[in-house]
């Protein structure tokens, strides 16, 4: 057997080992084995990428870069990512457990938002204001909010970056991006591309590492001007309290349970695909899963029972096998908490009409579930188990419909299924959801908003306006006067 891949962390232009030492080891989800090794950071090397993100904010090769030439970056690095997708795809497939399939198309078509967004570098304006004074000539400009600290998840490692490093880039600025612990990999390759794209060193850094020695020291740090964050509420929690002491402008992107409304005149093979789309696509590892289906009575077994026969082909296995739909889960904590999960809902009196057990194989693998709930209380439709489990819940009327839908803390996406035009529009309108998709699921687009309301963050990703919160607005005031200043006691 080969060396291990061992991976350094990207720190103002250098590879570089953590300054303590210390070493992780990155696990194969589909075989439970170590594959690669990983530098760690260490407090000092925070400190260091974060003052080589604030220095170079005011240096020349950055600072009096046209937006232009910004912009001829990102679109180099974006051509960058398509040539190198299906060799990061791989990576984070091994890394990850997710599919080769999805990773590497993932991986390519994050280059179309790099492109998206350096298009908008040279079209970030400010204003001359129609101000209500005499003899003033006042003016806006857009500037480079600071020093970003972006930290993503191991589950869309690409897209989540560019919806967070595209923007802040084609604004100015200099960011710090924080891959998860769990499956860094493909960041830390990523950071290739991003010295070879040409941009000077300290523009962007990668690191990764523990809570207490990297992400604390980050969210944390006084020099740190805003905070991109995608993970778990309970981890948003400890950033907004560590954004206290740098008052960092935070933005986060969390889960949810979203909602898949199924009405009774739906096209019940779209709908049947929208939902195995919702709840098995990326093996249910997504923060958008439809994970709570509510379905009009009417079609509830009919809508069951095509669901299962689709299913009975869904193939299992190596997300490297171009053939395989469902991979494994990241981690073996996934599976147990989905076990555990499955037997509360058990216990509650729901019914498991195919899958329900971790598959029998080396690896995370658990088998794509149906769970048909008596009502609402079942554990399954509260809890976000981050795997392939579906589950579906009858309901009698629109108005009972958009009430279970809402019945949550979270607000990130749902979904609506009718050929009824003035429905989908009426039911699209009330659900509490930052995204809302009709007969369809789990699309997503640089030119589309992407974020949630509630407990599933706050801060939209990508669209026009994500570049304009990695600016902040300076205003200039100029007296045209030929006299000079008047009484310096009374505001003009």
């Amino acid at each position: 057997m080969g060396q291990k891949p061992h991976y350094q962390l990207f720190i103002d232009g250098e590879w570089v080992e953590g300054a303590d030492g210390q070493v992780m080891t990155s696990e194969n989800p589909a075989t439970g084995e170590g594959w690669a090794t990983f530098a760690c950071a260490a407090p000092s090397d925070v400190d260091r990428a974060i003052g080589a993100a604030r220095r170079v904010l005011n240096d020349p090769a950055w600072c009096d870069m046209t937006q232009t030439q910004r912009g001829k970056l990102l679109y180099r690095l974006a051509d960058l990512i398509e040539d190198n997708a299906q060799a990061i795809g791989r990576i984070e497939t091994t890394d990850s457990g997710k599919l080769l399939a999805e990773t590497a198309m993932q991986s390519a078509y994050v280059g179309d938002y790099y492109r998206y967004y350096a298009g908008f570098a040279d079209k970030i304006e400010g204003a001359v204001l129609p101000i209500d004074k005499p003899d003033m000539h006042v003016f806006t400009r857009r500037e480079p909010i600071g020093v970003v600290v972006a930290i993503v998840p191991w589950n869309a490692q690409m897209f989540l970056t560019a919806t967070k490093l595209g923007p802040a880039l084609a604004a100015g600025c200099s960011v710090v991006l924080k891959a998860s612990e769990v499956a860094p990999a493909p960041m830390l390759e990523f950071a290739r591309l991003i010295e070879e794209a040409g941009f000077p060193p300290g523009v962007v850094s990668v690191v990764t590492g523990d809570a207490e020695n990297c992400a604390i020291p980050l969210t944390r740090h006084p020099d740190v001007d805003r905070i991109a964050f995608t993970g778990g509420p309970e981890t948003a929690r400890h950033v907004v309290r560590n954004s206290a002491e740098n008052f960092a402008v935070t933005t986060l992107e969390l889960g949810g349970k979203s909602p898949i409304l199924v009405f009774d005149d739906a096209d019940l093979d779209g709908a049947a695909n929208g939902l195995i789309a919702g709840n098995f696509g990326a093996s249910g590892q997504s923060c958008v899963a439809g994970s709570r289906g509510l379905i009009h009575r009417p079609i509830f077994e009919e809508l069951i029972a095509r669901i299962e026969e689709k299913v009975k082909g869904v193939r299992v296995g190596d997300p490297l096998d171009s053939d395989t739909q469902i991979g494994p889960l990241c981690t073996a904590a996934q599976v147990a908490k989905i076990e555990a999960t499955l037997d509360a809902a058990r216990v509650g009196g729901a019914r498991i009409r195919f899958g329900g057990a971790k598959i029998d194989r080396p690896g995370n693998y658990m088998a794509p579930t149906l769970v048909e709930c008596p009502d609402a209380d079942i554990e399954t439709l509260k809890t976000e188990m981050f795997g392939p489990v579906m589950s579906l819940l009858p309901f009698d009327t629109e108005e009972e419909a958009i009430a279970l839908a809402n019945a949550t803390p979270y607000g990130l996406g749902s979904g609506v299924f009718t050929q009824d035009v003035a429905r989908a529009h009426r039911v699209s309108k009330r659900l509490k959801a930052g995204i809302c998709w009709v007969n369809t699921y789990r699309a997503v687009s640089p030119i589309a908003p992407f974020g949630g309301y509630d407990q599933s963050g706050y801060g939209r990703e990508a669209g026009i306006d994500a570049v304009l919160d990695y600016t902040r607005t300076k205003t200039t005031w100029i007296s045209t006067s030929d006299q000079p200043m008047a009484n310096p006691f009374v505001m003009r």
